[in-house]
């Protein structure tokens, strides 16, 4: 089956759907140039060379949570418990860490090999449960990952009391966060990586081209003999581990394991996704839509801190950038004759 893009439209459709696809193209790296641009009116430093490395590092971890948002959204699905997950790893990891550190006689690798494999155990725990509540039983993708939001966020509340974790380890900060490759912060290395490995699985696996097709139609894809239940607990899965990274990478900034570290990245990720092109309708998206979105709201998040707009204000624009990208989806399925 091929992918939506391809399938036949009639001549006028087709033709709309086109000339819809290239002027949306256009349209978000001129939002980006125009917010970069409107801010610095109002604050010099936006676009300072400080500054813009600043949204660098912060575009490379909400990018790691839009690409593990978007990795789900293109199977008609998407993951609300992602900002109580990355809450739950960070716990997880610092106290396993700082146990093993305070307890002595264990090298440092063995601390952060033992902290990295207790945060992607954590996450395949709740992608398991994610993708087999959605897949096997068949629930939706919102109630499942609504509890899922509130058990992770009760496990991350109860390991640590509800306070942040102490005695993270020096060699883990300077591995996920303070460290350089070439001169390139570690956050930006590990984003690129990630970016990289994920668009050639979505675009040249056997597994990436099905969750496109299950996205687009699901029945279809059941019809051409694909084992759609174990697809969907893949994505699930794979999602939590994208999210486990990004986890740990903010653990490692912050130097502590953190409870409320995840606070609204849930709707920050949905909406980097969604504004980037993601279709909250399946089928549609990649990496670089997802890239482009994050990229967008961290510039638009720096700018209004920047200008000390109200952290409440912040937030009703964020839910306003996820509506109107929800409009442009809906116009852009109108354009396809959908």
């Amino acid at each position: 089956m091929p992918p939506a893009s391809e399938q036949a439209v009639p001549l006028g459709t087709g033709r709309l759907h086109l000339r819809w696809n290239n002027l949306m193209k256009a349209v978000l790296p001129a939002a980006l140039l125009v917010l970069l641009l409107g801010f610095s009116l109002v604050d010099a430093r936006v676009l300072s060379p400080e500054n813009l490395v600043n949204i660098a590092q912060q575009t490379s971890y909400l990018a790691i949570f839009a690409m593990a948002q978007m990795v789900v959204l293109v199977t008609r699905g998407f993951d609300l418990a992602l900002g109580p997950a990355v809450s739950m790893v960070s716990v997880a990891v610092a106290l396993v860490m700082a146990a093993l550190t305070a307890s002595g006689g264990h090298a440092p690798a063995v601390i952060l090999l033992a902290g990295l494999a207790t945060g992607f155990a954590f996450a395949l725990g709740v992608g398991l449960f994610n993708g087999l509540i959605v897949a096997m039983v068949g629930v939706s993708p919102f109630v499942t990952t609504l509890g899922s939001y509130n058990i992770a966020l009760g496990i991350a509340t109860t390991l640590s009391d509800g306070r942040p974790v102490q005695g993270v380890p020096e060699i883990y900060s300077t591995l996920l966060y303070s460290g350089t490759v070439l001169g390139v912060p570690a956050a930006l290395v590990i984003a690129f990586v990630i970016a990289i490995a994920l668009h050639l699985a979505l675009r040249y696996t056997v597994f990436g081209r099905a969750l496109y097709i299950i996205g687009t139609n699901e029945r279809s894809a059941v019809v051409a003999g694909m084992p759609t239940r174990r697809i969907l607990v893949y994505a699930y899965v794979l999602s939590a581990l994208l999210t486990a990274v990004g986890a740990m990478m903010l653990t490692a900034r912050t130097g502590s394991g953190e409870p409320n570290l995840g606070g609204s990245l849930s709707l920050q990720a949905i909406a980097a996704a969604v504004v980037g092109g993601v279709s909250l309708a399946g089928g549609a998206g990649g990496v670089g839509t997802a890239i482009l979105g994050a990229l967008f709201v961290t510039i638009l998040s720096n700018g209004m801190n920047l200008a000390r707009i109200d952290g409440y204000v912040q937030m009703i624009v964020l839910g306003a950038i996820v509506i109107l990208g929800v409009v442009l989806d809906r116009l852009r399925l109108r354009a396809q004759g959908h």
